[in-house]
């Protein structure tokens, strides 16, 4: 059995120079390399459009087969481009990608997308100080993802929601280890330092394919129950 993952940079396989930033795709294969290969076909800077235009879309269908898992998870970057606008070009998409994998006999799990670290500071009603909130990066498009896997019958892991809550309970301070931050000098690929708040650190990614282990479970997609030791994590 084989899980295929399609998205973005948050999913993707990182280029050695940026260690330790990683998307949560190649942290998956420790909960699932005893019953499922891990096929991580996703790229920075993709979009459902350009997954497809780039083929990597062709060559994801062509490994998969009757029985496997393609999970998708887009938006970040298909929120840049108005054309593919959540309840027009990308739910098209999505909803192609679908029946494309269906028709293969392979199984499509929608992922909506990771939420972005951005805080922000909001006055209390009638208390001094300020309430800590996080901003709706993405808009409307996890709820179109949500909306797509009611209307097709589709497993979908809800990320967005399980980041946000993630990052609340941790808090600003702390849940910025999730994330690619180096000072001046700390880093040689970023000589002059980094706050990245999209991208995970190696322990972000852990943690969140960790997430994704746990809801496969959850969901009834592992073959006998079985799943790795740590899946349950997060």
């Amino acid at each position: 059995m084989k899980i295929l993952l399609a998205g973005d940079s948050t999913v993707a396989n990182c280029p050695t120079h940026e260690y330790p930033m990683s998307g949560w795709g190649p942290h998956l294969a420790p909960h699932s390399y005893t019953w499922a290969a891990v096929h991580n076909f996703a790229k920075g800077g993709a979009s459902t459009e350009s997954f497809r235009d780039e083929g990597l879309w062709a060559s994801l269908l062509a490994e998969a087969g009757e029985g496997d898992l393609v999970l998708i998870q887009f938006g970040h970057n298909d929120q840049k481009r108005q054309h593919l606008a959540a309840r027009t070009g990308y739910a098209a998409n999505l909803r192609t990608m679908a029946e494309e994998v269906r028709n293969l006999g392979a199984l499509p799990v929608l992922c909506t997308p990771v939420e972005r670290r951005h805080f922000l500071d909001r006055p209390s009603s009638g208390a001094a100080g300020g309430h800590k909130d996080l901003e709706q990066s993405l808009e409307d498009y996890p709820e179109v993802v949500r909306e797509i896997g009611l209307e097709l019958g589709l497993a979908v892991i809800d990320l967005n929601a399980w980041t946000r809550g993630l990052y609340l309970q941790l808090g600003r301070e702390e849940s910025e280890s999730l994330f690619c931050h180096f000072g001046p000098g700390s880093h040689a690929h970023w000589p002059d330092g980094l706050a990245d708040n999209t991208h995970f650190s190696q322990q972000g990614a852990a943690l969140v394919a960790g997430h994704v282990a746990a809801r496969l479970h959850g969901l009834g997609l592992v073959p006998g129950g079985l799943v790795g030791t740590t899946a349950g994590r997060g």
